[in-house]
């Protein structure tokens, strides 16, 4: 018999937030659009919440690593990875995106995107 693997992700998480090089998109700030998604070997199906990864907290690792302003959404990313591994230890994969929504350079550019995966060596 084949082993489960379960999906656990937000997807479209829209945030405003002052990430960015240089120092007026510090000030200025932009929009974003965030996708965190994990995969597990599922614990067994009893349905209690502790057997999962509660997308609850997902949404608030995102929420707090969009506050804390950062030069790069490379940095971004890889404390949002860090901070569901500590939560979820258990966690096989991550995969995060962010999306910068017009970002500031010359031409008609619809969003910057940048992404980070993480495999558990487990």
């Amino acid at each position: 018999m084949g082993q489960f693997k379960q999906t656990v992700a937000l997807k479209d998480v829209k945030c405003f937030a002052l990430h960015g090089y240089y120092p007026e998109e510090q000030l200025i700030g932009n929009h974003f659009i965030i996708d965190l998604i994990t995969e597990f070997s599922p614990h067994g199906f009893d349905d209690e919440l502790a057997q999962t990864v509660n997308y609850e907290d997902l949404n608030k690792i995102i929420r707090e690593e969009m506050k804390n302003t950062q030069k790069l959404l490379e940095t971004v990313l890889n404390n949002m990875i860090t901070k569901v591994i500590e939560l979820y230890p258990f966690v096989q994969t991550i995969n995060v995106s962010i999306k910068k929504l017009n970002p500031p350079m010359p031409g008609q550019i619809g969003h910057s995107f940048v992404q980070l995966s993480y495999t558990s060596a487990k």
